[in-house]
């Protein structure tokens, strides 16, 4: 099956009040071609699952600016003042999850699992609400796992069946993103025919990937 579409066609797939995975670190990595067209649908009330959310006029940041989420999960939102500002003012619910939690639940999604154990975050205000357990007289919080509706993934290389290799940095949250959602979106760099990637190298396998963009430029 050929996967490659258009823009339009991929994001029919994310409709208002949907829970997204984002990947990208401070926006690399980030497939800003879908945020873009995200943007110009006017998709709205979004629940979005990310690292960050990157810079006011870049990635994640634009959809915080111009409010289209209703709640953000993510590690750290300090290079974003207008998240800040909006979840201060009541007006952005933001949950704020250790990054090795964050990347820790998103696998437990993907893999089917309930959740994670992790000493991380006992006695802070992460711990408030969440259960925890004691395991060979040791205390662990349960962090339950992260899943999405869609997740917006960029690649360097996709082949037109969905198999998937990334650059360097750039993998970052992407490969865990692409188990854990319901529909995976990709924007790719280089598109090549089926078979002409190794088996061997490929990083994230093409019967989790649904559609796949054409991108522009390179990491």
């Amino acid at each position: 099956m050929n996967k490659v579409t258009t823009i339009t066609q991929a994001l029919e797939s994310v409709q208002d009040g949907m829970t997204v995975m984002i990947g990208g670190f401070l926006a690399v990595g980030t497939p800003e071609l879908l945020v873009d067209a995200l943007l110009a649908k006017g998709t709205k009330d979004l629940t979005v699952i990310a690292n960050d959310t990157a810079f006011p006029d870049k990635g994640i940041g634009k959809l915080v600016v111009n409010r289209r989420l209703q709640k953000a999960i993510v590690s750290h939102i300090g290079t974003n003042p207008e998240t800040g500002r909006q979840m201060n003012a009541g007006e952005l619910q933001v949950e704020l999850v250790p990054q090795g939690t964050l990347a820790e639940r998103i696998r437990a999604g993907g893999a089917g699992l309930g959740g994670i154990l992790t000493p991380t975050g006992l006695g802070t205000i992460i711990a408030e609400g969440k259960d925890m357990i004691v395991i060979d007289g040791r205390e662990y919080l349960l962090e339950k796992y992260l899943k999405a509706d869609v997740a917006l993934i960029k690649a360097h290389t996709a082949d037109t069946a969905g198999n998937l290799l990334f650059h360097r940095s750039a993998r970052n949250f992407n490969p865990l993103m692409a188990m854990a959602a319901g529909t995976v979106i990709v924007q790719a760099e280089n598109i090549v025919e089926a078979g002409h990637i190794d088996p061997d190298q490929v990083m994230t396998p093409g019967i989790v990937v649904d559609w796949i963009v054409r991108g522009e430029g390179k990491e």
